[in-house]
């Protein structure tokens, strides 16, 4: 008797929570087909970066769902998850870092849809050999995405240098040229002092670009990520204010190259590769670029150019 009863306890209790189970399944399926109606308004999907989902491998957790902070990008339908607003993603990668299987990667929009963005190579180079881009102007918003891009991009134009100056001696030229000194800039600065580069950076405006002028207090970092020269951030999460103290304490350490109020208006590409500078009208100094190393970020008139060429960038 007393088995029958424990038997009927535990299939009420196992009926309680399957049924609370399907309840909300259901909530969640009609959000997620509510977000889908919602997307079908726009035509456009992503234009950048973006999660791409591999259903042999996607369990249906719905992890990726719950950690975005941009909403509904991706939704549960079908017992797997789908991109139902693809515009609203601007790349924070959390989706494909939660995935428990890993059936989550991160690819480039199709070049239709990043029509107006400049074409680069997995590298970040334009058509024009060792002419960079990163950042924003990439078609890959957020800090993180700046941060990793420039330091990536300095390493390979320290791995290219050595071949590049083979045979020639130029003591004017530089390694490499960084437009903007934002959290791109200032991380390709820093990789190009650990990799002992000859560079300058400059910028138009102030050390740390539109991170400076960023309301007070306001969240700038939400997952781990690592600066050259002070390595992986402690903290998951980081506020203006953090991320200013932390570059201010590094400048302290090293001989940061950077020159403020410095426009580029253009920059040409000579016979022997070598880049020079363009300053602004009204402005006589030229600087010879590195030993044909340049990278553009902020979006100054070389950038404004670059925007506007999907397939090749002139230089």
């Amino acid at each position: 008797m007393n088995n029958l009863v424990g038997l009927v306890i535990a299939v009420i209790v196992t009926l309680f929570f399957v049924r609370r189970y399907l309840k909300e399944q259901k909530l969640r399926e009609a959000r997620a087909h509510e977000a889908a109606k919602k997307g079908t308004l726009r035509s456009d999907g992503p234009q950048s970066q973006h999660p791409h989902i591999d259903t042999q491998y996607c369990i249906g957790c719905a992890t990726c769902t719950t950690v975005c902070p941009e909403g509904d990008v991706l939704a549960m339908l079908g017992g797997q998850a789908v991109i139902v607003n693809g515009y609203k993603c601007i790349g924070h990668s959390l989706c494909a870092e939660a995935c428990p299987v890993g059936a989550i990667t991160m690819v480039m929009a199709s070049p239709s849809m990043g029509a107006n963005l400049p074409q680069l190579s997995s590298e970040f180079e334009t058509s024009v050999p060792n002419l960079f881009i990163v950042g924003e102007l990439g078609g890959l918003a957020l800090i993180k995405n700046a941060i990793n891009q420039g330091r990536d991009c300095a390493d390979t134009i320290a791995a290219r240098i050595p071949g590049l100056r083979k045979g020639k001696s130029s003591a004017d030229v530089l390694d490499a040229l960084i437009v903007g000194a934002g959290p791109g800039g200032i991380s390709a600065s820093l990789r190009a002092i650990e990799r002992k580069l000859k560079y300058l950076t400059v910028d138009e405006g102030e050390f740390g670009g539109t991170v400076a002028k960023y309301p007070r207090q306001k969240l700038v970092l939400t997952s781990p990520v690592e600066l050259p020269i002070y390595g992986k951030f402690k903290k998951t999460e980081l506020s203006k204010e953090d991320l200013l103290a932390i570059w201010s304490e590094i400048l302290g350490k090293v001989d940061f190259k950077f020159r403020k109020g410095e426009k580029v208006d253009d920059i040409k590409k000579g016979e022997d590769g070598v880049f020079t500078v363009i300053p602004p009208k009204g402005n006589t100094g030229r600087t010879r670029l590195s030993s044909r190393s340049a990278r553009v970020e902020s979006p100054v008139s070389l950038a404004s150019r670059a925007r506007n060429c999907r397939r090749s960038c002139t230089a």
